[in-house]
């Protein structure tokens, strides 16, 4: 990946703070123009982000953070990706519940899985270097007296009451450790700008008083000045937040959540929210996006926009060769394109989102087939869509009502796809 410098932008374009409030990227700021100096100075800043190891895996709640560090390296600043050795043993406050601590092994297990998986998105080479950082690194060495007096002396308690997940907890009871997790985040900043120099920290709209937390600690110990910002939170159309504790959780590794199952999910984005989620994660320009709004709007059914939104992100996550085999698999369920071309595990996950049933045993014919599947409520039903030109395996039409599959059919030794009419589809897989 090539980082380029921050110099001023040119004449009639927007500058890098311009840019990010067109997308709609900056919620809440600790000052517009001075984050705007900080950003569209020409001098390369330092900024961190941070992610708590509290699953094995970021998903897509995560990419926000984790595509504006590459947004502001790309635009010549320098970025300090936490993961939180220490602030992941403990868990930022929910509002319905008490977390769950994990096991330490467990904990550092996750660590260095999500410092493998933040490591594509930027680079770690030239003047503006990415940097990977675990807060036990100085957390870990502290003790509670040392922690008690250097940092919690500079937290009032009725500003640590005030934040609104505390205050929502208050009723039902909140621990000492969650409560605290404030002040290990805001050590976090404090730590960063005297070891690296970090100027700025940015995070999603929940973290705003864990982010303020830290800006107000740093001036409190004499340092600084320090800026930050928050992006707004990813949310489905019903107003409800990407993540993992959300249910149906989109995993960025791939053996959590298919690349194809990941292309899906963009591919399937509705129309009133696409044009937000381009606005977020495409690298595209301004111009380029503007574009491309006004072809969807004017050929809705062509999808344009959620097309363009998948295949930028699959590429970014999973990589060009992956998304290109969940395009072909995206056609080819459908009969637009070759199944025998597929990669057993690109096919695999296309047949497990669709529905896949394992049969051991001999095979049943093809009416069988697209009962079992659950294509069709019964054989007589299935009989009839055979008959009617309806039915298909491996995108062959079948014409014979008593027709069966040979296994010579079955791809790469062990799949058949099923098809009714042009858009209901399931898998069979064949076990031993």
């Amino acid at each position: 990946m090539t980082v380029t410098d921050s110099s001023p932008p040119p004449s009639g374009r927007d500058s890098l703070t311009d840019d990010l409030l067109w997308r709609g990227l900056i919620q809440d700021s600790t000052g517009l123009d001075e984050l705007r100096e900080l950003l569209d100075s020409g001098k390369s800043a330092t900024y961190y982000v941070g992610f708590d190891p509290t699953a094995p895996s970021l998903h897509v709640g995560n990419l926000m953070q984790v595509l504006m560090a590459r947004r502001l390296q790309l635009a010549g600043h320098r970025p300090l990706l936490l993961v939180g050795g220490a602030t992941g043993q403990i868990g930022d406050p929910k509002e319905s519940a008490e977390r769950a601590l994990n096991p330490l092994d467990v904990i550092a297990g996750w660590v260095e899985r999500i410092r493998e998986q933040l490591a594509p998105f930027v680079s770690y080479t030239g003047d503006n270097a990415a940097q990977l950082v675990n807060n036990l690194d100085w957390t870990g060495e502290m003790s509670v007296v040392e922690f008690l007096r250097d940092v919690g002396k500079h937290f009032p308690v009725n500003k640590m009451l005030a934040r609104e997940v505390v205050r929502a907890r208050l009723e039902t009871g909140i621990s000492y450790t969650e409560f605290s997790y404030q002040l290990l985040q805001a050590n976090d900043f404090y730590e960063l700008h005297r070891r690296h120099g970090c100027q700025l920290q940015f995070g999603g709209s929940d973290q705003w008083g864990n982010i303020t937390a830290g800006v107000d600690y740093v001036r409190r110990r004499g340092a600084g000045p320090v800026q930050a910002f928050t992006t707004p939170l990813v949310t489905k159309s019903d107003g409800t937040k990407f993540g993992k504790s959300e249910g149906g959780a989109v995993w960025l590794d791939p053996t959590m959540t298919s690349p194809y199952a990941f292309y899906q999910f963009w591919l399937n984005v509705e129309d009133q929210e696409v044009d937000r989620y381009l606005r977020y994660f495409s690298f595209r320009s301004r111009e380029e996006l503007e574009e491309l709004f006004k072809a969807t709007a004017e050929r809705p059914a062509a999808r344009l926009a959620q097309r363009a939104l998948a295949e930028e992100l699959t590429t970014l996550v999973h990589g060009a060769d992956e998304t290109r085999q969940a395009i072909a698999a995206s056609q080819a369920l459908f009969g637009r394109g070759s199944l025998e071309e597929l990669a057993p595990e690109t096919l695999r996950a296309a047949l497990t989102e669709a529905g896949l049933v394992r049969l051991t045993g001999e095979l049943p014919d093809v009416a069988g087939l697209l009962r079992d599947s659950g294509l069709v409520s019964g054989l007589k039903e299935a009989r009839r869509v055979i008959a009617e030109g309806g039915a298909y395996v491996n995108n062959n039409r079948v014409t014979e009502v008593d027709a069966r599959v040979s296994p010579a059919d079955l791809l790469h030794g062990r799949y058949l796809v099923l098809r009714r009419g042009k858009r209901s589809f399931a898998g069979v897989e064949l076990g031993e």
